[in-house]
């Protein structure tokens, strides 16, 4: 059995995991650093940190120990999870595998398919966002034994998700291969190459309108205000060459960009 390690003691730890969440943003450590410190806040079965990529609009495991069946589930079906729009919000300080309701869990192919075969009776799964509210990834950790409050982990993997999301963050320029560089010469150099040369924020806007949200939606969503919203809309159109907003919606389809989560 696992000895319950003291407040101070988990204090301590994080000091470590802030520490290590710091030098892989600098590009001194990798991400395993992280959540190998992570670990000595929380003993975990399981943990994995990925980076979420707006343009391919799934998740890339930065580091990670899941099975490679939950690790593809988390990359590129967990957004379309019941349970993800209840976990994913700035204000929220992760959801608890304890503290989701039954019936949301019986909802989920992620906990039936991938994290009940695997024992999983606890953890967390605390969504990541930089400091202008825009989303870049998640934690997620799992234990076969269930967490019981009072637990101070569970603060402390609060207090710790802006140093997470500065990690993660520094991440979020394309993987090799995956972007060209923005310009003339780079488009429609294939599927991964930004089209018209799109930034990421714009990518973004993009997805959201081909959600059919409105100008006041895509702000909430992304913290910036609508008035943003219409300038990046503008600068979509011109830089496509396309009419009106319908006319980004049919074109982000045809480009495979995804509604936005």
């Amino acid at each position: 059995m696992a000895v319950e390690r003291s407040t101070s003691d988990i204090l301590e730890a994080a000091v470590h995991v802030r520490a290590a969440a710091r030098s892989a943003t600098s590009g001194a450590a990798g991400m395993d650093a992280v959540l190998a410190a992570l670990s000595e806040v929380m003993e975990y079965d399981h943990a994995s940190l990925a980076r979420w990529d707006p343009l391919r609009r799934r998740h890339t495991t930065l580091a990670g120990s899941y099975p490679a069946d939950a690790t593809a589930y988390i990359e590129t079906r967990l957004h379309h999870d019941p349970v993800f729009p209840v976990l994913h919000g700035p204000a929220r300080g992760g959801l608890w595998l304890t503290d989701v309701p039954r019936h949301l869990l019986a909802a989920s192919p992620g906990f039936r398919e991938v994290l009940s075969p695997l024992g999983v009776e606890g953890g967390v799964a605390q969504c990541l966002f930089a400091p202008d509210g825009r989303y870049v990834g998640m934690l997620n950790v799992s234990t076969r034994r269930p967490r019981h409050a009072p637990d101070p982990a569970r603060a402390v993997v609060v207090l710790l998700t802006e140093a997470l999301a500065a990690a993660v963050g520094s991440r979020t320029g394309p993987p090799p291969g995956s972007l060209a560089p923005a310009g003339p010469a780079a488009r429609g150099r294939g599927p991964d190459a930004r089209p018209g040369g799109l930034s990421p924020r714009e990518l973004q806007v993009l997805a959201e309108v081909a959600a059919g949200r409105t100008n006041r939606e895509i702000a909430q969503r992304l913290h910036i205000t609508p008035r943003t919203v219409g300038t990046h809309i503008e600068h979509i159109l011109a830089k496509l060459g396309l009419p009106n907003r319908a006319a980004a919606a049919a074109r982000a389809a045809a480009l495979g960009i995804d509604p936005s989560v």
